[in-house]
Order: C-alpha cells, then structure tokens, then sequence
C-alpha cells in the first residue's frame, strides 16, 4: 500500500495536469477497493451478474464492519503519520491547482481533488483537524470567491461541511476566519448560480444545528483500538472558546443564528424553519 500511495503522491505533486489526474485515479481506486464489496470473481458468476443486472456493480462494504478490515485498518493507521496521509497531500495538490488560475481542464482537476478529499476525510475523521490550521482552513474559503465556476464552488461547499462535522474546533476557526461573511456574500451575489445558492442554503441550515462535542475517539475504540494520534489536535486558539474544555467549545443555534445574523437577514426564519423540519435527525430539545 505504501508503494502505490507514494507512486500516487509522485503524482500530485507534479504541475502537469495529466500526470495529476493520473495520481488522482490511483488513489481512487484504492478507496474504491477500502469501501466497495468485490463483484463476482469468477467468469460464470460475472456472468450470470450481467444476465441478472446488466454491467457488475460494486456495493458499499458494510459500515459496521469496515473497520474489521485488515486493508481498511492498515490504510487507517497510515493515515495517522504525516509521511503517508492522503488528506494532507491533496490539498498541497489544491493549492498548485487554485495557483493556476481558472479554466476548463483546472477547475475539472479542482473539482476531482475535492471530492477526492472529502471521501478520505469521511474515511478517516481525524484528518479534519487539518482544517483547524488558519492556512488550510483559508484555501477552502479562497475557493468561495465569486469568481470560481460554479461546480468549483458546489464541491467547496459540500468539503467545508465534511471538514466541519463533529468538530466544533474547526467551526471556531472558520467563524474566526470571517468565513459567514465569505458565505453569505456568496450567497448573496446575484452572479452566484442557483444551484451554488442551493448548497449554500442547506450549509447556513448544517451551520444553524447545535453542536456536540467530538465523540469520533470514543466510537473508535471501541470498534477496534483505532484512535486519532494525539499530535493532530486542533492548533487553533481563540478567546471565545473559554466554555471548558468538557464541552470543547460548542455553540448553541442561538448563539450561532446570533452571528449569522450580523450578514443576514430573516435568520430566525431559518432557524424556525429548521426546528420544524429537523434535518440530518437533529434534536432541539
């Protein structure tokens, strides 16, 4: 494994486009062989899976046993060093490609490296603490710019709130970091898509959601020893997260329809629209 992730970094940290690409596909298709079930091995079973179903399929594993894998488990403690993670590399790769100014074949290579970054940052929860850093978390907001394509700024979107989920830390940072005014400034650009606009909204309603403290640790041993290395903790400071550290610094949806509001307007709509609704299974007590 670590012959094709080193083979697949040579890659990304090239300028050429192909040879990107090219590291972006191998690195694919090794999440795809993580977290998709194997089709039919045999030339009969293949088949009788066509006659049955047309072209082979690959399913998700089960979640419940993903982590029982010996592959998932060895790709999962890689990740814990900084010479192998997958998710620090890709964006040094977004930082090249963001550098290149924007057209057609850049933004598709921008585009591909997001989504890429957002499955690893599923797979492995502890990679999202790279976004507590100012930097990394500035080069997701430099992708909301209104002048980005549009399909640029629906992947950002959805990354940001991969990067976010369980990690009140890193939503301090991107709050610290102006990143409501960056959002809602794109939401409120009469140049920005409808589209764009929609991933936007459903964002403010993924921001609006009360917090709770990080509990990835806690579910990770117990499926298994696997635990986030204690040097990867959040490197952000800030004096509005001084509630103690037994609740790591979370924010009710009062208090963050509060400092959504100060860029816009009829919130309290939002949020009455999101207790009545009550996304994502989400409890306002």
């Amino acid at each position: 494994m670590e012959n094709l992730l080193s083979l697949s970094f040579d890659y990304l940290s090239s300028f050429d486009g192909i040879k990107i690409r090219k590291g972006l596909r191998q690195l694919e298709g090794l999440l795809a062989q993580l977290c998709l079930s194997r089709t039919a091995t045999t030339a009969a079973e293949r088949r009788r899976s066509m006659a049955l179903n047309g072209a082979p399929k690959s399913g998700p594993k089960d979640l419940a046993l993903l982590s029982e894998d010996p592959a998932f488990r060895e790709f999962f403690k890689l990740q814990e060093g900084f010479e192998w993670n997958v998710a620090i590399r890709l964006i040094s790769c977004l930082e090249r490609l963001l550098g290149k100014g924007s057209n057609g074949q850049n933004d598709l290579l921008l585009v591909s490296t997001l989504d890429l970054l957002r499955g690893v940052l599923l797979i492995h929860p502890p990679s999202r603490s790279l976004f507590a850093r100012e930097i990394y978390m500035n080069l997701l907001l430099d992708l909301l710019d209104p002048s980005s394509c549009p399909a640029v700024q629906s992947s950002a979107v959805l990354t940001l709130v991969t990067a976010l989920l369980e990690q009140p830390s890193i939503t301090r940072c991107f709050e610290n970091l102006d990143g409501l005014l960056t959002v809602t400034s794109l939401f409120k650009n009469r140049g920005t898509s409808r589209e764009v606009k929609l991933k936007l909204m459903e964002f403010l309603y993924f921001y609006l959601m009360p917090e709770t403290p990080f509990a990835g640790r806690h579910k990770e041993n117990e499926r298994g020893g696997l635990r986030r290395s204690p040097s990867r903790a959040s490197e952000v400071g800030s004096e509005e997260r001084t509630k103690g550290e037994g609740d790591e610094g979370t924010r009710t949806t009062d208090e963050k329809q509060r400092l959504l509001g100060r860029y816009l307007n009829n919130v309290e709509d939002l949020v009455e629209d999101l207790k009545e609704t009550a996304p994502f299974g989400a409890s306002f007590g």
